[in-house]
């Protein structure tokens, strides 16, 4: 086991270390570039043909559905239930309290080329998918990278990452969040995490039994009302604080690039660790990179590959430049990074409390972190069931027996969350740690993809903006 614990480390360091993070976003520079900023030149055409459509009389493109397939935004709501995760409240903390708040800044930036590299993937997944013999969509990484490549063994891997990482990192280890949340919610005078485990279980097994049309129908309703309820709680939080906020932004760009030496370290560390902790923050919170959301937008109704790819931009949006910059506001505004000895959740709901002056805010966390981690089991269900469809081509069988070992993973996830039921935390945290790193393998394959196939990313950006007729 410690073997096992020891390679592990070794391959985790690297895929969230620094040179496959520079990757990551040296990727999203090179995509940018070649696109032509899309993210800033076309913002504005970006949210005229996302979400104002949604509250426009008579364009209800975003809405559409084909009967079959689910419609752009039900596709953008399951890619968003799986990326606005625990990573935006515990995440963006752990960043902090371990990089400083220059680690804020440095996650903006990976955000921003991110954001390219989002709609790139999603291009080439829509353009690159399959249409079973029903007219269902399905597509990802593993398609695009099989016909655009040609190279279905590098598709395999992928696929088989992705099958292996849903269970952990999109269920087990949210699984266990959400039962915490629930004892510290309920201030029950027992452990709730066993029937915390059959209720969720429960709820999960119902929703994803129904496939990408049923759990894109509950996250077309969650998503919007848990990223609103956070959002809404969060700047009416910063608003009350108003008068130190022009302090706070000092803090974090000056923390960004500070070159004072930290824990005795080199001079300049301290840029560096904040540069690191930010830009992998980044990119787990929104899986710019990773190949993950792709497989929930393949599965829209629309028949242009722009403009789903639109939804990416708004997707890293919404779910780095505005939930964690939220997270990171409250936590910074505090100042209790500097003082509690906290990380993650607890630093942030500790940080919320000291703000507000009352409890009450670190229940708000916690329902955050309850809705926010259930969104991510969700998704992912979806991701793990289209990896295996991919290497089981697509069989029923397979796809439903995948169906019950998620909703079991995710009762044992909430139920072991409990110290009576695992003793030697030691066994689960190598679990969790193990799906940490298979999360951050799947990069690799996809990555590789996106470099190679992205003339054709160009191409279609091209003939999209060109055209005088933009099509749904």
């Amino acid at each position: 086991m410690e073997l096992i614990s020891r390679i592990n480390n070794s391959v985790n360091s690297f895929v969230w270390g620094p040179i496959m993070l520079a990757l990551i976003v040296g990727t999203g520079i090179f995509l940018t570039i070649r696109c032509r900023f899309p993210q800033a030149s076309k913002f504005g055409y970006m949210w005229q043909n996302t979400v104002s459509t949604l509250f426009k009389k008579g364009d209800k493109a975003a809405l559409a559905s084909d009967g079959t397939n689910v419609s752009p935004f039900a596709a953008v709501s399951t890619a968003l239930a799986s990326t606005v995760g625990v990573g935006n409240v515990a995440g963006v903390a752990g960043a902090i309290a371990a990089g400083g708040p220059g680690a804020v800044f440095w996650m903006w930036v990976s955000a921003f080329f991110g954001m390219c590299t989002k709609y790139a993937e999603i291009v080439l997944a829509v353009h690159f998918r399959q249409v079973a013999e029903d007219g269902t969509h399905y597509g990802g990484p593993m398609y695009y990278i099989e016909k655009g490549l040609k190279c279905k063994w590098l598709a395999c891997i992928f696929a088989l990452l992705g099958g292996l990482a849903c269970f952990g990192i999109g269920n087990a280890t949210q699984a266990a969040e959400i039962s915490v949340a629930v004892n510290n919610l309920t201030g029950a005078g027992f452990d709730s995490s066993f029937i915390t485990a059959i209720i969720l279980a429960a709820i999960v097994g119902i929703v994803v039994i129904g496939g990408i049309k049923r759990i894109s129908t509950v996250t077309t309703y969650l998503v919007p009302f848990m990223a609103l309820f956070y959002i809404i709680i969060g700047v009416g939080i910063i608003i009350a604080n108003a008068s130190v906020l022009p302090q706070c932004f000092a803090i974090i760009f000056k923390s960004a690039f500070s070159l004072k030496a930290v824990g005795g370290g080199v001079f300049g560390y301290a840029i560096f660790l904040a540069m690191q902790k930010g830009i992998a923050r980044g990119v787990f919170s929104n899986e710019a990179g990773l190949g993950s959301a792709p497989i929930a937008h393949a599965a829209s109704s629309t028949k242009a590959p722009v403009k789903q790819g639109l939804w990416g931009i708004f997707e890293v949006f919404i779910d780095t430049i505005v939930i964690c910059t939220i997270t990171g506001l409250l936590v910074v505004l505090s100042g209790t990074y500097e003082t509690s000895g906290l990380t993650g959740g607890a630093l942030t709901a500790h940080a919320v409390e000291t703000l507000l002056g009352s409890v009450w805010g670190g229940n708000f966390v916690r329902f955050g972190l309850l809705l926010f981690a259930l969104s991510t089991i969700l998704g992912w269900c979806y991701y793990g069931e289209t990896c295996w469809g991919y290497l089981t081509n697509n069989n029923k069988t397979v796809t439903m027996i995948y169906r019950i070992i998620f909703t079991l993973v995710c009762f044992i996830g909430a139920w072991t969350s409990s110290s009576s039921v695992i003793s030697d935390t030691s066994t689960l945290n190598l679990m969790w740690n193990l799906a940490d790193t298979l999360n951050g393998l799947m990069a690799i394959p996809n990555l590789i993809g996106l470099l190679l196939l992205s003339g054709i990313v160009v191409k279609l950006t091209k003939e999209h903006f060109n055209s005088k007729r933009l099509k749904n």
